[in-house]
């Protein structure tokens, strides 16, 4: 402790020694800094603090009926307030819009954003995506707009490894730090972080907190979103993680126009091409997505794709691996054209298809009741392939805060029951729903597990 203050003591007359003697200029060239180019970046840098409301941990006995009969114990469960801090990035000032990570904001009950001049506004949760992990908020902008200032997007298709690359953000709470380094590679998937995954790998010190602040460039553009680091004994080892700014854009895009992300399907299965499979097939290829299988009366079979194809290049751009082939076509919207060069025995053809709207035949649910309002919800077929004979109610996408949301339904929810009345179609649906004036309570099958909601 006593070293620790004694360099502590000397540090301001070391550094002020220090700039005394620092030239301006060597050789008649000004020295080198990332000063100028911060100068502008920071302002567009915020922090996050996202607050959500928790069950408390109780005491066994607590959770007993008869204890709590007997003492006369409430039986409402409590609740204790958590709190997470990251960061984000203002990347529409006229708007107010603000780009972090899902994760950051994910379930919380209120927003509050801090900017680089200390100044605290509450933000509201536009929408966000949990397969890429980006998420838009949105602060207010009436007192004064020119306040904000908005970080411009690089094209992150345009980055090498080696590039010099700078990560701002809150790292353990420590506003608008700022860490410098380089790509150290491009298009990283398999880690298991996200649904949909093409990192830049980056050696800039990323922390905890800086989730969702950005990784720029040297002319100060965003390249990338930090998301996450490897991190074997919870610390920095010099492996962080961003998503690239073309694929937050894609995903901001659609977010700001429909609330979330509105995937198309195109109904094919993948694999990577190894040389195995490549000696297999009697080719001389090292990159690409092979085609395991092709769903029945799918975009894909329209598209006249076969299980055995080696798909080389999606829309001109060269396909390294299934997982990059299932990225590119994860972030198409639904209606969107697609080109393919395929490898078919020695030949090879493009073809051209159509990313299907998995929701087409979905109808709005405010034509059923006001309480069902926001969410597309439609008819569909389980068992297996999708082809059984059972029918059921799924919700599509719906919109965050609205009536469908705020009654607890989510994306992919399979309905069974609507007011104690088993429903199978759209018709039981409207009945259900229309005799008891709105939904009160709803059975339903999420990821494999059965939730009942219920409002008052």
């Amino acid at each position: 402790m006593k070293s620790v203050r004694l360099l502590i003591c000397s540090l301001p007359l070391l550094l002020s020694t220090a700039q005394a003697a620092l030239p301006p200029a060597v050789a008649g060239e000004p020295l080198p800094s990332l000063a100028p180019m911060l100068a502008r970046a920071m302002p567009a840098v915020v922090n996050i603090s996202s607050i959500s409301q928790i069950a408390a941990e109780a005491h066994p006995l607590l959770r007993d009926p008869f204890f709590r009969r007997f003492f006369d114990v409430p039986g409402q469960q409590r609740q204790r307030e958590s709190q997470s801090l990251g960061s984000g990035v203002i990347v529409d000032a006229e708007r107010g819009l603000v780009l972090t990570n899902h994760h950051v904001v994910r379930s919380a009950a209120a927003i509050r954003v801090t900017f680089h001049d200390g100044r605290r506004l509450d933000a509201e949760l536009v929408g966000s995506d949990p397969e890429t992990d980006i998420a838009v908020l949105r602060v207010p902008t009436d007192h004064d707009r020119s306040a904000l200032s908005a970080l411009p997007i690089a094209d992150s298709d345009q980055l090498q490894v080696g590039d010099f690359v700078v990560a701002i953000g809150s790292p353990f709470g420590l506003a608008h730090t700022v860490t410098s380094g380089i790509v150290s590679a491009l298009g990283r998937t398999g880690l298991g972080i996200e649904g949909y995954e093409s990192f830049i790998q980056t050696d800039a010190s990323i922390n905890p907190g800086n989730s969702g602040g950005p990784l720029v460039n040297l002319r100060g553009e965003l390249v990338g979103i930090n998301t996450a680091i490897l991190a074997p004994g919870g610390g920095n080892v010099g492996i962080g993680f961003a998503i690239p700014a073309n694929m937050a854009a894609s995903i901001v895009g659609q977010i700001i126009e429909h609330g979330a992300v509105r995937r198309g399907l195109f109904g094919i299965g993948v694999q990577d091409l190894t040389p195995d499979i490549a000696a297999g097939l009697g080719i001389d290829l090292y990159r690409g997505a092979v085609i395991a299988s092709v769903q029945p009366d799918s975009a894909a079979a329209r598209a006249g794709l076969r299980a055995g194809d080696v798909v080389t290049n999606l829309n001109g751009a060269v396909v390294a691996s299934a997982g990059d082939l299932r990225n590119r076509i994860g972030l198409l919207r639904a209606g969107s054209a697609i080109e393919l060069d395929i490898l078919r025995g020695q030949r090879r053809l493009r073809l051209r298809g159509e990313i299907a709207d998995p929701y087409a035949d979905f109808v709005h649910g405010e034509q059923l009741s006001p309480t069902l309002e926001g969410a597309l919800i439609g008819e569909v077929r389980i068992g297996q392939g999708g082809r059984g004979r059972d029918r059921t109610i799924m919700i599509g996408s719906l919109l965050p805060g609205s009536p469908a949301w705020l009654s607890g339904l989510r994306e992919g929810d399979l309905i069974l029951r609507v007011n104690q009345q088993p429903v199978a179609g759209l018709d039981d649906l409207r009945r259900a729903v229309q005799g008891a004036g709105g939904l009160y309570s709803a059975q339903v099958m999420r990821d494999g597990q059965l939730l009942l909601l219920a409002r008052r």
